[in-house]
């Protein structure tokens, strides 16, 4: 079964002013939908063609011959997590759960935002920043390029910040700074997350 392009959670205008229409028209109609035939193309008449997604990256992450497949897999995956950590009218303060996790783990919100974002800015070039679940605690952590934690036993990626340049350059240019500050205030889904956490039996 060949993958697809998921829609987004919302219009592609939904996120402005914080994220702009044309942004979502190329980072979703173009890079994301890229790695989806590219992922196609990989797998098609392999004896990956049935598995699924994460299945997939597993696979790919442990043969350093598959990089390409493990690529563009991840990145699908990846990028499919990051719309559905963003809504319009999003950010700010959390609420439930993950606001007790944040306090009890991370030092509290605004320690949260801190280190949050150091992860996304000490990030150099391109990857990712994520808030995961393991081993019964929460975690800032950051990949590069297309890493993600689906890879790292008994994580679960909870929230992600997309940092590669192509999630902000046509809005903020080169400040990812501002892009991080406006992901953070204005559109982080908390209700998402909070989801998440409840998957993993938070």
């Amino acid at each position: 079964m060949a993958f697809s392009l998921p829609d987004l959670p919302y219009e592609r205008d939904a996120l402005a002013p914080h994220i702009s229409e044309e942004t979502l028209n190329f980072h979703h109609g173009k890079h994301h939908a890229a790695y989806v035939n590219n992922l196609n193309g990989l797998i098609e008449g392999t004896d990956l063609e049935n598995e699924s997604l994460e299945s997939i990256i597993k696979t790919a992450a442990a043969d350093s011959g598959k990089a390409g497949l493990f690529n563009n897999a991840a990145q699908v995956w990846n990028h499919t997590f990051y719309w559905h950590c963003m809504k319009p009218s999003g950010g700010g303060k959390p609420h439930g759960k993950v606001a007790e996790l944040i306090d009890r783990d991370l030092g509290g919100y605004d320690q949260f935002v801190k280190d949050f974002k150091a992860a996304g800015g000490g990030q150099f070039g391109s990857g990712w920043a994520w808030l995961v679940y393991k081993d019964g605690k929460l975690h800032i952590t950051k990949t590069p390029n297309a890493e993600t934690p689906v890879t790292d036993m008994g994580a679960t990626p909870v929230l992600t910040m997309d940092v590669w340049e192509h999630a902000y350059y046509l809005d903020y240019q080169n400040s990812r700074p501002n892009y991080m500050d406006s992901f953070i205030n204005n559109l982080i889904n908390w209700d998402f997350v909070n989801q998440n956490l409840a998957d993993a039996g938070a």
